[in-house]
């Protein structure tokens, strides 16, 4: 088992590797009552953990949300509160999140906001659970006024990445993982990109891979739980990816937005005089040869619109993160129109 210590005021551990979910028995032990919220897909592995719990003297029931973004409304979250009454779950309880980013953002908020505060142990099934949803203690849901704008900071009291769930994953869903995995890569540690160079599919390191990326992640929570500074570098790609998530009806999935988003950023980092082309070039050659997508056409006045009221900006500033190299994140507020322009240029397909 791989295990990277997220710090802070109350410390955790994130436990990658196959069969890390069978940990959840001693993370809970001595908990009276656990509510195991899960999507319909994964009733098999909600079953495992409910029995690993009661084994450990822990009574535990699995309770069923709806898959993907379906599952994070107002209303999902309100018949999750229902359920937690009628289970009668404490403040000395616990909630399970098990699933992918959308199950772990929903249970996460659920338990962040029932008594005011439950124990969260999340249990990620997909790449980009494991290495963005699940850790660092943000949790929401979606209104119409956007992605995540209601939620709260709420750390869990463990990680379980149990890689084993990965088997089952589609290609796809394992691909959209990626592109938070290789923007780790791009803001903070080189090796990423290494490995990715060698194995695009980022199959033959699937391991150490997630490891790096959370070992990121945790450097950055540890600094800025709250979002305020260098926590914000993790959100590289994210102002436009959010964007086109939004307008797409997230018909998108989040990493394929989200790497359409890097090579904007790159372009703008680009135009800002802050990247070399060869810098630039390196995120559409990666990405690209990732099976992610590079290019988006859409509405350049909506997009636009839709990125001034991301829950990043800052009144009525836009703010991006951008790359001062390789490796060196920085927040750009309002650049230049024309840098804008140029970089929607090249990834909606207007330009080379």
């Amino acid at each position: 088992m791989r295990r990277v210590t997220v710090p802070g005021p109350q410390p955790y551990e994130v436990v990658i590797g196959p069969g890390a979910q069978a940990e959840l028995g001693l993370v809970l032990a001595g908990t009276a009552k656990v509510a195991v919220v899960h999507a319909p897909p994964l009733a098999a592995m909600a079953g495992g953990a409910v029995e690993t719990l009661q084994t450990a003297g822990v009574a535990a029931e699995a309770v069923v949300v709806p898959d993907g973004e379906a599952a994070k409304t107002a209303e999902v979250a309100a018949g999750l509160w229902e359920e937690f009454g009628r289970l009668g779950l404490t403040r000395s309880d616990a909630v399970v999140g098990l699933g992918g980013g959308a199950v772990t953002d929903l249970a996460g908020f659920a338990a962040a906001t029932w008594t005011r505060g439950v124990r969260i142990v999340q249990v990620p099934t997909s790449v980009l659970g494991m290495v963005d949803a699940a850790v660092g203690g943000k949790t929401g849901i979606n209104t119409a006024a956007g992605k995540n704008l209601v939620g709260s900071f709420h750390p869990p009291a463990a990680v379980l990445a149990d890689t084993d769930a990965l088997a089952g994953l589609p290609a796809a869903e394992f691909r959209s993982g990626l592109a938070e995995v290789v923007k780790c890569g791009f803001i903070a540690d080189a090796a990423v990109l290494d490995l990715l160079d060698v194995d695009p599919t980022g199959r033959a390191a699937t391991e150490e891979l997630i490891e790096r990326a959370v070992q990121v992640k945790a450097d950055a929570v540890a600094d800025d739980l709250y979002d305020r500074g260098r926590r914000e570098f993790l959100n590289y790609g994210h102002t436009l990816g959010h964007a086109i998530e939004r307008v797409e009806d997230f018909g998108w999935r989040h990493g394929e937005a989200v790497a359409v988003g890097m090579v904007f950023a790159a372009e703008l980092g680009g135009q800002a005089g802050l990247l070399t082309r060869a810098e630039v070039d390196r995120h559409h050659a990666l990405i690209g040869a990732m099976g992610l997508p590079t290019h988006y056409t859409g509405d350049w006045a909506t997009i636009q619109s839709v990125m001034r009221v991301d829950k990043k900006a800052r009144g009525a500033s836009l703010r991006f993160v951008v790359l001062d190299g390789l490796g060196n994140p920085r927040i750009l507020t309002d650049p230049d129109q024309a840098w804008l322009d140029a970089a929607w240029a090249v990834v909606s397909g207007d330009h080379p």
